[in-house]
């Protein structure tokens, strides 16, 4: 299988793996606040399958605690989802139903798209965890990667990444993984040098994409409006915001 490439570049110590089904009845009861994720869940998940758990004791990094997260351990897992799934929803699904930051493969045929998502303690529920931002790649087959998803899998080794503690480590994968994401808009793969840089390819993302969807909401409004002269401005908006994303991409 095409995840079993991902996993293997991760180059995960013999005794983390895990290698157990996880019942899909757990997902059902701690990540789906709704009816219709519920249903989401039942008709989108074929498998659910924990691969590895990352720990103090198996990789020689120690846990994090400050007064906004704790991690104790990194869940690694894979997920195979139908084709009719929404797979932007599962994942997110999946990352809140998982008390752990967990580095999550989920399979879409021969596509693979990885994802992850910091977690804090809820401000609201005592003892409650809630997730931070998503990070998730767009789908792409290991098995036939391009030139910037070779370089991608080749820098998730788990002895390349930040080892002075759980956080660390984690975030260097978000790190890499941000740089992925990157590479789809400048075509180069260049993880970040420092945690500045991270920081500013994560802004430039968002605000990439942030651009992208006002783009596309302009275009769709303007294919609507009959009047010339709010059309030709609707279109003037459009060309200023494309010159916002061609400097935002210069800047990943």
């Amino acid at each position: 299988m095409s995840v079993a490439i991902v996993i293997s570049a991760l180059v995960l110590p013999a005794d983390s793996r895990v290698d157990q089904r996880v019942p899909k009845k757990l997902l059902l009861e701690n990540g789906a606040p709704t009816a219709a994720d519920k249903r989401q869940i039942s008709d989108g998940v074929e498998e659910l399958h924990w691969v590895a758990a990352l720990k103090p004791t198996n990789i020689g990094v120690q846990s994090f605690r400050d007064d906004v997260r704790e991690y104790l351990e990194i869940a690694v897992l894979t997920v195979a989802l139908r084709p009719q799934a929404k797979a932007a929803r599962l994942t997110e699904l999946i990352h809140r139903a998982i008390p752990y930051p967990t580095v999550l493969l989920a399979m879409e045929g021969p596509m693979v798209s990885l994802s992850l998502a910091h977690k804090r303690w809820s401000q609201g529920e005592k003892d409650r965890v809630v997730i931070e931002d998503v990070r998730r790649s767009a789908p792409f087959r290991p098995d036939a990667p391009t030139p910037q998803e070779s370089a991608f899998l080749a820098s998730l080794a788990l002895s390349g990444l930040p080892a002075g503690d759980l956080y660390a480590l984690y975030q260097g994968w978000i790190d890499r993984l941000s740089a992925m994401q990157a590479a789809t808009i400048t075509g180069a793969f260049a993880p970040a040098q420092s945690p500045a840089r991270a920081a500013a390819i994560r802004e430039g993302l968002d605000a990439h994409a942030k651009l992208q969807r006002e783009i596309a909401a302009l275009r769709s409004q303007a294919t609507k409006e009959k009047q010339m002269n709010r059309r030709v401005a609707i279109n003037l908006e459009i060309k200023r915001l494309e010159a916002q994303l061609a400097e935002a991409a210069s800047k990943l």
